[in-house]
């Protein structure tokens, strides 16, 4: 261990150097003679069976195989560098939708990764279609990190905090002693917040799913003015009027958590979506005595592949609680008009779903530049998944409040990933680490036990 990080120093230094010197060549020696070439080799050629120029990084595989029920993604390069990506867990199709932009990558210099990125990132959209571009890109950062002997965060313009906070995310989504996901009432949702509160990461914000975003659609009587939509919909498929015993519903079991809660801990909703616009007013003015962190997706989000800023636009203005969305959105120009026009207060896109990390650092620095904050989502991006939100949300702006942290499901991803703090989280944050790449990395021979038949070749 001793002398990997000796020798992680000494590249570290070398880089430093080099940058000082503030010439192309400089520049380009971050990465060693491989980037160099890259400018005179042909790339397109290597996908034809042609071998790439001595020295020059390149792409020989990419592939995808679903572990624990997770997309992992693998780019393999010649020069024995391997990089890893993953999706949301509750993506997994997602392996030939991954596998489609194999052709559009053979050849390619890893460490251009917005060159890579220029290829493929036009043919994805709005979630899920967009986490296989998005782990594509964390796999290529992930390279780059370690073909300069560089965490990725040095890469992206460097840390500006040395830890990263959380909110809870998956903590109690997978805890074991976790009620049954039926509860509509106060006691359910004081009880659960309670646990999260004495739960061993002591966050220091709590999400909670409510109204649509909850059970209570389909199974709290007289919720809403519709029918509610079975399992067999997409989810959170219910919309539309609330009742006022549905309004009242929401109020109680809000004034429930506080109680619990009281100013130590923040409290954000996940609403939706689900509202209608008058209903989203005039349930957020009825919240705004609470003093609530964040109003999330009431309108639109998740699997809605629509962003309706002027709607949101219109609630933001009616209420001083912040509301929030963005989850579903893919790529930067999609968040244009929310920015722009100030139309929510907190953006909330996901690094496996909006692009990757370095789309979500330029939306983060653009959402500043408006006054707007930023809390990414990220329940179910896993662990891979959270190394990538450690690294950007360490270079994200001040508007910065939190990523949503991913627990490991099933537990055994734990005994098959290296590189991660011990304890991951420690009082509400992860501290960032400095190890090249994203940092983690596969137990091969663990890992390999999980592999169906057809991914038996994955790690090879």
């Amino acid at each position: 261990m001793a002398k990997a990080v000796d020798n992680f120093t000494v590249q570290r230094r070398n880089a430093i150097k080099m940058l000082g010197i503030g010439s192309t060549t400089g520049l380009l020696g971050l990465f060693g003679s491989k980037a160099g070439h890259a400018a005179t080799f042909d790339v397109s050629s290597y996908g034809n069976g042609m071998v790439p120029a001595k020295g020059v990084l390149a792409i020989t595989d990419l592939r995808c195989a679903i572990i624990g029920g997770s997309p992992v993604i693998r780019i393999t390069t010649n020069e024995g560098i391997s990089g890893f990506g993953q999706a949301e867990s509750s993506k997994k199709y997602l392996k030939p939708f991954v596998l489609f932009y194999k052709d559009y990558l053979i050849g390619e210099d890893p460490t251009n990764v917005e060159r890579c990125m220029m290829k493929i990132r036009r043919m994805g959209a709005f979630k899920p279609w967009g986490a296989a571009v998005s782990a594509i890109e964390m796999a290529l950062w992930d390279i780059a990190g370690k073909a300069a002997g560089l965490p990725v965060y040095k890469l992206l313009g460097g840390k500006i905090r040395d830890r990263v906070r959380i909110y809870n995310g998956g903590i109690e989504r997978f805890n074991p002693l976790r009620a049954s996901d039926t509860g509509i009432g106060p006691e359910y949702y004081a009880e659960t917040v309670s646990r999260m509160k004495d739960a061993k990461e002591k966050v220091t914000i709590i999400k909670m799913a409510i109204a649509f975003h909850s059970s209570m659609g389909a199974k709290a009587p007289n919720f809403f003015y519709g029918d509610p939509m079975g399992p067999g919909n997409p989810p959170h498929a219910n919309r539309g009027p609330i009742t006022e015993q549905g309004l009242k519903r929401i109020i109680n079991c809000v004034e429930a958590m506080k109680k619990v809660l009281g100013d130590e801990i923040g409290l954000a909703l996940d609403c939706g979506p689900g509202f209608m616009l008058s209903d989203a007013i005039k349930l957020c003015k009825a919240l705004e005595p609470y003093n609530l962190m964040w109003m999330e997706d009431l309108l639109t989000g998740d699997y809605r592949p629509y962003v309706m800023a002027d709607d949101y636009l219109e609630l933001t203005r009616s209420t001083t609680v912040p509301i929030h969305t963005g989850e579903q959105i893919y790529l930067r120009q999609n968040f244009r008009e929310l920015i722009e026009k100030n139309a929510v207060r907190v953006i909330g896109p996901d690094v496996a779903d909006v692009g990757g990390l370095a789309e979500l650092k330029w939306i983060a620095e653009y959402a500043d530049l408006h006054g707007i904050q930023i809390a990414p989502h990220g329940i179910f991006d896993g662990l891979i998944g959270n190394a990538a939100q450690v690294h950007v949300g360490a270079v994200m702006p001040q508007n910065f409040i939190a990523f949503e942290y991913s627990v490991a499901s099933p537990a055994w991803w734990y005994d098959i990933i290296t590189g991660l703090p011990d304890p991951i989280v420690k009082n509400g944050h992860i501290d960032v680490w400095d190890s090249p790449g994203l940092g983690v990395e596969f137990i091969v021979k663990e890992a390999k036990k999980y592999l169906a038949e057809e991914d038996k070749n994955f790690f090879d």
